[in-house]
């Protein structure tokens, strides 16, 4: 299972620029669903590069799903090359995502982003219907099956 407060903290500690999607953010806005995973989007400024790398570099990240022993080049280098990335730390797993589909790169996402308090942090949040939207988008079915509950919560909300 994953860290959330330690992956959350060093991210905002380090003042990483990032958006919190996915799972996470649906049980953030009232989901039931129980996430393995952090899924973040990122922004990918050089300087931001620099800050994900230190950010996460004590929690050792290699590629999920990769051989052991396979090289691995932890490095601003390797985040330039790539746009997304499902990682493994010794704290758990995240996704590093540069661009998500049915809502673009960070700063596409940005304005429709809230701001909420965790672990005595500020971070940013999807809000509730562009996390609907890119779910749609997503079209996977563990996607498809949280949207419902999420439109209830909508409506919920007013």
């Amino acid at each position: 299972m994953t860290q959330l407060e330690r992956l959350l903290t060093a991210l905002c500690d380090a003042e990483v620029e990032f958006i919190l999607v996915g799972g996470v953010a649906a049980r953030a806005h009232g989901s039931s669903r129980v996430t393995d995973d952090l899924d973040v989007a990122y922004a990918r400024s050089p300087a931001n590069l620099a800050r994900i790398v230190t950010a996460l570099a004590p929690f050792a990240p290699y590629l999920r799903g990769a051989p052991p022993g396979l090289p691995f080049d932890w490095s601003v280098a390797t985040l330039r090359a790539g746009l997304n990335f499902t990682l493994t730390t010794t704290t758990g797993a995240i996704d590093l995502l540069g661009e998500i589909t049915g809502g673009g790169p960070y700063d596409a996402l940005r304005p429709h982003a809230i701001t909420v308090t965790a672990f005595e942090r500020e971070l940013l949040l999807l809000d509730l219907p562009w996390l609907i939207r890119v779910k749609r988008a997503a079209g996977r079915p563990k996607d498809l099956e949280v949207i419902a509950e999420l439109e209830a919560l909508q409506e919920e909300m007013g």
